[in-house]
């Protein structure tokens, strides 16, 4: 079989997190710190939203650019938020969750060969998308040493006659780093002199423990030449809805509405309902920014635990933004993999290999702090003490 998907592993994050169902499943006892996904519930007013368009009846096909009510909420919501004026009728489709608006994205403007420039170390899915499409992924190195920012004399190395696009995750999955907005300043500069377009997944921009994360589309000329992905998974602990969107300029919104109509026809109306209930009612900003506050206490509690220990193989870098830390381990010489397995084995917590995410990933781990408070803790005391003793 020659298929694009040999090329392409599966998910180590997905993979690993039946392997830790099969240990608990076992009778293993295992502190899950493996996966993005919220411990907070969502906001009982946002399933209220959601039953009650339900009762009324919200159970048919929707408008495959999705409902107006939504597209409007986005709007308002970028607007709010970003500072960026979208038309909700041409420049924003709703997607089923942040993977389906990368991939309509994507879609919508890589053609086969194409290059595509993408940060070292990131989510797997960013790479993996490009490969589906059959264009090519240029690693572009974003080393520890440089905050997990690619220098800008690594953009233009990395540049090719058939390069079309730039992806960045800000703040990153795994790292939590983010750039300044004078960075992002020149990166579209950098971008507008190479005619790339600048694709950029923004689903942790309201996490963050400083000064808030730019949005890439707010800097001058920016908005046509940037498609930003969202969703309401991280902000509002709505992960399992699968629901986001894509803001883009309108002629590339006219092919993603193709790629959505031939992928998932629509978002459920229900589900759309409850979004945009979430993206505009006061009470549940509120909640977003108390879920905000429950993982900065977690980071803090984490940074007070490392410097308790004192010298230890773990290096602890102090994340910008999201929901996970990308420790350092490469003190001890070993595999990610290897420290992965080994500390699910010996220390019994369930993390994921920083190669996953890039050559320049190896020798990290991403823990998350998206687990409860007592799991983070515990947790990270278990991966602190298995390696003191190696």
């Amino acid at each position: 079989m020659n298929s694009q998907f040999e090329l392409i592993r599966q998910s180590p994050t997905v993979s690993l997190n039946d392997r830790i169902i099969s240990f608990k499943a076992a009778g293993k006892k295992v502190i899950a710190l493996q996966v993005g996904d919220p411990d907070f519930s969502t906001p009982q007013s946002i399933i209220d939203a959601a039953s009650q368009f339900l009762n009324d009846g919200g159970t048919h096909y929707a408008p495959s650019q999705g409902t107006l009510e939504l597209r409007k909420a986005a709007a308002f919501k970028l607007e709010r938020d970003n500072s960026i004026s979208y038309d909700p009728g041409s420049e924003i489709l709703i997607t089923h969750g942040g993977i389906h608006a990368y991939y309509v994205a994507m879609q919508s403007i890589v053609n086969p060969g194409d290059d595509v420039l993408i940060p070292d170390p990131t989510w797997a899915t960013h790479s993996n998308m490009v490969i589906m499409l059959r264009g090519n992924v240029i690693s572009v190195p974003a080393p520890v040493e440089n905050d997990f920012l690619p220098t800008f004399e690594s953009w233009d190395k990395a540049l090719t006659p058939r390069s079309k696009a730039i992806v960045i995750n800000y703040p990153s999955n795994p790292t939590g780093a983010y750039p300044s907005p004078n960075y992002l300043q020149k990166l579209h500069d950098f971008a507008s002199a190479h005619n790339l377009w600048i694709v950029s997944d923004e689903v942790y921009e309201n996490l963050y423990y400083a000064e808030k994360p730019s949005c890439a589309a707010a800097f001058f000329g920016a908005k046509e030449r940037t498609l930003v992905v969202n969703s309401l998974s991280k902000t509002y602990a709505m992960t399992g809805w699968r629901v986001g969107y894509l803001a883009a300029p309108a002629r590339v919104i006219e092919n993603a509405i193709k790629a959505g109509q031939n992928s998932i026809t629509c978002v459920a109306p229900f589900i759309q309902k409850a979004a945009a209930f979430a993206l505009t009612d006061p009470d549940v900003q509120k909640s977003a920014v108390e879920m905000r506050s429950g993982y900065a206490r977690r980071r803090q509690r984490v940074l007070d635990i490392a410097a308790e220990a004192g010298e230890n193989p773990v290096r602890v870098i102090p994340p910008m933004g999201a929901f996970y830390f990308f420790l350092d381990l490469r003190k001890l010489n070993l595999p990610s993999l290897q420290i992965c397995e080994q500390i699910l084995t010996e220390a019994g917590v369930g993390l994921v290999p920083g190669a996953a995410f890039g050559e320049c990933g190896e020798g990290f781990v991403r823990m998350t702090t998206s687990a409860s408070d007592s799991d983070v803790e515990t947790g990270f005391k278990a991966i602190l003490a298995w390696a003191e003793k190696q």
